[in-house]
């Protein structure tokens, strides 16, 4: 339903709720808020509302005769005439509203005139909203697990904006601590000519090949592009484990980089760590919570009393070597985050980080900042499962225990071994199908639930593919669009203000049913931190369209039949594009 629809109906349902509490002497302000939601069958009409059963009660009236009461005040209004077409009372008091079809067909000439807008609205008022994720170590490549944060992350960060909020994206560099260490080390041992399993190779190494690379390129004094701040050069010198470490780090930012430009993903800020520290953040948040009387020491360590939020037991905060637990930087960085105006923030992570979210807002909280119960939002994601030829994938050669997400971009945009092995050799397209893919499929799925990303199906160009189904629409309507232009002389500028009044067949409202949905679909997706809500949206609607194009000709000798039904086609391809580029999926012309 579009958005202005919505708001007349519950303009016109308020109104009648309100005569009738009147006239049964009630107290009309304190009416229950409209509420409107899509009957789950579509026989049962357009729009339904319980406003009467809320109000049986208090007006002792049975809800059956409150629904018709309302019904009835509402369709004497003079604005129901063109917007509903019918209403029924169902079940216990449900009031059933069917639309007019002009009020169905508005859509297309909504779409027509609103374009890459449609559907967007300004819920958000500019309000400040951060969206964290990715924030992989900078230890390897991006693995299977960073690679749904980005597109989760991405999608939810566009949805947010699509509502009018300002969006932030940051990914946070753990660039501190034991794996820092153990990288450096890793890449000293290469350095040395060490290799996994030889004697003396550090037991905590990483074993991948990328090791050897950064080794090597090390030895050789490359530089590496940093991604702020000064290159960094390769001084050679082996036993710099200092040198080394700094080449490392900057070594890896730059490779996880280069994935995510592959991926599509920007980020707007990159949160070192390590700044933390420099900074005195961490010191500062320490000293803060032990002036709150928040910590007690034990045992020659610090404890943060976590119980006091809800935490099933309290946290060691400063280890008895004097190092920091993990949760304490944590703290720190969402002060920050809180410090720079960002109300609401939300962090897209691994379920495996569970654990962290009690602890990190029990130390907001005992602060006493002003930061709100709940801050920050995560959602929390599970891991992939790999299936390629039929076979679950574990490793690749690269990571040397992982599949990466350049791997996967690779696999599934259909590189050749030979393209494989020399990813320069990739071209744009093959790296789009890719990227359409693995960003598709990755949040097809709620963050929550376990996800199997199967490579064959990926590679395949027929229905069974969700993303190339879509995508496929999107293409078949450009394509008709061109024959209507070369043998109708058709001529797009004209489609907003054609009448699509002929447009009364089933399919036709189906199909522009599910046009309107868009933009409640967005909210709802906004609202509940589920761009995985797109995805099953565009299956949908790309549904819709196959169903009405194999049941009716669009290209018919009737002018005003054929225009209108290109016109609900633009519509169509026009929502299409906008939700594959809310999830940042390409919108082909030709496949």
């Amino acid at each position: 339903m579009l958005p202005a629809h919505k708001l007349s109906l519950e303009a016109l349902l308020a109104a009648g709720v309100k005569q009738v509490v009147t006239e049964s002497n009630g107290d009309a302000a304190g009416a229950p808020a409209i509420a409107l939601e899509r009957p789950k069958a579509a026989a049962h009409g357009d729009v339904a509302c319980n406003v009467a059963m809320q109000l049986a009660k208090p007006l002792q009236k049975n809800p059956r005769e409150l629904a018709q009461r309302i019904v009835d005040a509402v369709l004497a209004q003079a604005a129901a005439k063109d917007l509903i077409e019918a209403a029924e009372i169902a079940g216990p008091g449900f009031i059933n509203l069917r639309l007019t079809p002009k009020a169905k067909q508005a859509v297309v000439g909504a779409v027509m005139a609103e374009g890459e807008g449609f559907g967007r609205s300004a819920h958000g008022t500019g309000k400040r909203v951060l969206v964290e994720f990715v924030s992989a170590n900078p230890t390897g490549p991006l693995h299977l697990g960073h690679g749904r944060q980005a597109a989760l992350g991405d999608a939810l960060a566009n949805v947010i904006a699509s509502q009018g909020y300002a969006v932030h994206r940051e990914f946070y560099y753990n660039d501190a601590g034991v794996q820092i260490h153990n990288l450096a080390v890793s890449t000293q041992a290469r350095a040395k000519g060490l290799s996994p399993g030889e004697a003396g190779w550090p037991e905590a190494a990483y074993n991948g090949e990328y090791i050897a690379d950064i080794a090597r390129d090390y030895v050789n004094g490359e530089t590496v592009a940093a991604k702020d701040g000064e290159p960094v050069k390769g001084t050679g010198d082996i036993d710099d484990l200092d040198a080394i470490r700094k080449f490392a780090v900057a070594y890896l930012r730059h490779e996880q980089d280069m994935d995510l430009q592959a991926f599509g993903v920007k980020f707007d800020r990159y949160y070192l760590e390590s700044s933390l520290y420099t900074e005195g953040r961490v010191a500062k948040t320490v000293d803060a919570l032990v002036a709150t009387g928040k910590t007690f020491e034990e045992e020659n360590a610090l404890w943060l009393r976590t119980t006091e939020y809800g935490d099933d037991k309290d946290r060691v905060m400063r280890k008895s070597d004097g190092t920091y637990t993990y949760f304490v930087p944590d703290i720190a960085y969402h002060v920050t985050k809180w410090d720079r105006g960002f109300e609401k923030v939300i962090n897209v992570q691994g379920s495996d980080h569970h654990g962290t979210i009690a602890r990190v807002r029990a130390g907001l909280q005992a602060l006493g900042v002003g930061i709100p119960q709940g801050y920050p939002d995560y959602v929390l994601h599970k891991m992939v499962t790999v299936m390629r030829d039929g076979q679950e994938v574990k490793i690749s050669k690269r990571a040397g225990s992982y599949v990466t997400v350049r791997d996967l971009i690779e696999w599934s945009g259909g590189a050749t071994p030979g393209q494989e092995a020399s990813p320069d050799l990739l071209d744009e397209a093959t790296i789009t199908r890719g990227r359409d893919a693995v960003r598709f499929f990755l949040i097809s799925r709620k963050a929550d639930t376990e996800f199997v990303f199967d490579v064959d199906l990926a590679l395949k160009q027929n229905d069974e593919n969700p993303v190339y189904y879509v995508q496929y629409a999107h293409a078949r309507i450009c394509s008709i669009l061109t024959e209507w232009k070369s043998r109708f002389g058709g001529d797009e500028a004209v489609l907003p203000s054609i009448d699509v009044s002929v447009l009364t067949s089933d399919r036709a409202m189906s199909l522009m049913n599910k046009l309107a949905e868009y933009p409640d679909m967005l909210t709802h997706a906004a609202h509940e931190l589920a761009p995985h809500a797109i995805a099953f949206y565009l299956r949908d609607l790309a549904g819709e369209f196959h169903s009405f194009y194999n049941a009716e000709r669009v290209l018919v000798d009737s002018q005003p039949e054929r225009d209108a039904r290109i016109a609900l086609l633009a519509a169509t391809r026009q929502v299409l594009a906008n939700g594959l580029a809310m999830i940042g999926v390409s919108s082909p012309a030709k496949m």
